[in-house]
């Protein structure tokens, strides 16, 4: 049996967790303006995007270990730790995203640039919702809902630049468009669950 510490019993630990969660988003929405710079024609992007990936993976191994060591969370551990895990998972879908896009040679067009600029736009919006989550679950819950309807508004552009792709007459220039266009879609529904977790969270602790 592990061995209590008894400093736990009178001084229980309350690490900053939703603090830490936000210093992790704050990291992945730089990911994110590093992308929609990357997509609107600047590719020394990638190269800060690969670092701010790095300082991502830092920034969510703090939160971990401030959830191991506190006694009392503001939110139920497991919403940390999802919470946590799709935002992590939005910076490294960037990531891969543009590593692809470069193995492939493919550069980024107009429609690219278009969803990078509405994926700021909907973590910015994510940020709100997690600000919110404790102080004003009302204003948490409708930053959560306008992230979601700027995803939502992303798939016309995700079906006009598919669509564009058939005009494309070299094949591995088609294949590699349409894989960044399916990746970028992906980031979009990671950050629609990522919102819809801040939503059940505030349905939790109501």
């Amino acid at each position: 049996m592990a061995e209590l510490n008894p400093k736990r019993w009178f001084l229980p630990d309350m690490p900053d967790v939703l603090g830490l969660l936000r210093a992790q988003l704050a990291v992945t929405t730089e990911g994110v303006e590093a992308f929609a710079g990357w997509a609107s024609g600047q590719p020394k992007a990638a190269v800060e995007v690969r670092e701010i990936e790095a300082r991502g993976d830092v920034a969510r191994r703090e939160l971990l270990l401030a959830l191991r060591e506190a006694f009392v969370t503001p939110l139920e551990p497991e919403d940390l730790f999802m919470l946590s895990r799709g935002i992590d998972r939005i910076l490294n879908g960037i990531g891969n995203l543009i590593v692809e896009a470069e193995v492939l040679q493919c550069t980024p067009d107009f429609g690219i640039a278009a969803i990078a600029k509405k994926l700021v736009e909907a973590v910015r919006e994510l940020d709100q919702a997690i600000a919110g989550l404790v102080k004003s679950p009302d204003d948490a819950t409708a930053a959560a809902d306008r992230a979601i309807e700027v995803i939502r508004s992303l798939q016309g552009l995700y079906y006009e630049g598919m669509a564009g792709t058939i005009h494309l007459e070299v094949r591995g220039e088609r294949i590699g468009r349409r894989e960044v266009y399916r990746r970028s879609a992906r980031i979009g529904e990671t950050v629609v669950d990522v919102s819809e977790r801040v939503i059940y969270a505030v349905v939790k602790e109501s």
